[in-house]
């Protein structure tokens, strides 16, 4: 296999040209790209103008914006006895109503001293064996939310308190 070489002026002129024809192709690819971002771009933004234009259709029937929670914690915390096999047991219980309305929940405070009465009277009906389970605890943090949510309705004329939370739970 013999090597062939080229005379000097046309070494050169081949490799100008393969490099020139390798930076047209470069130059052409970029270009290319740009356009194509920018018709992307430019039709979004008309998209985008063209339904802002258009009024939009009034909603038959608007979702009501949900307000944030408001927690207000029942202090001091509720402690209960009960009589479990011969042996004196106690629970305690730090609880929070979760309302939406400041003003509702304001109203409540009102009736405090019935609602807290309404509460010690749940807990202490309650059997420990029951509590001492998950099950048990959230069933009474259910009987609970039924409870205030009924004397809430009552009372107020509204549903003030979503939901019982139960914040600190002990028993012994």
């Amino acid at each position: 296999m013999a090597n062939k070489e080229l005379p000097p002026g046309v070494a050169d002129a081949e490799a100008d040209g393969a490099g020139k024809g390798k930076g047209k192709l470069i130059i052409i690819i970029v270009i290319a790209l740009v356009l194509a971002i920018g018709l992307s771009v430019g039709g979004t933004l008309f998209f985008l103008n063209k339904d802002g234009d258009e009024q939009p259709a009034p909603a038959v029937a608007a979702e009501p914006v949900r307000q944030p929670a408001i927690y207000e914690e029942l202090a001091p915390a509720f402690v209960v006895n009960f009589n479990h096999n011969g042996r004196q047991r106690y629970m305690q219980v730090t609880l929070s109503l979760m309302s939406r309305d400041p003003l509702a929940l304001d109203e409540l405070k009102v009736h405090m001293p019935l609602l807290r009465n309404r509460l010690v009277m749940l807990f202490s009906s309650q059997d420990f064996a029951t509590l001492a389970t998950p099950v048990g605890k959230e069933a009474l943090r259910q009987q609970a939310t039924a409870s205030v949510q009924e004397m809430a309705q009552k009372e107020t004329g509204k549903l003030v308190v979503e939901q019982v939370l139960f914040t600190n739970f002990v028993l012994q």
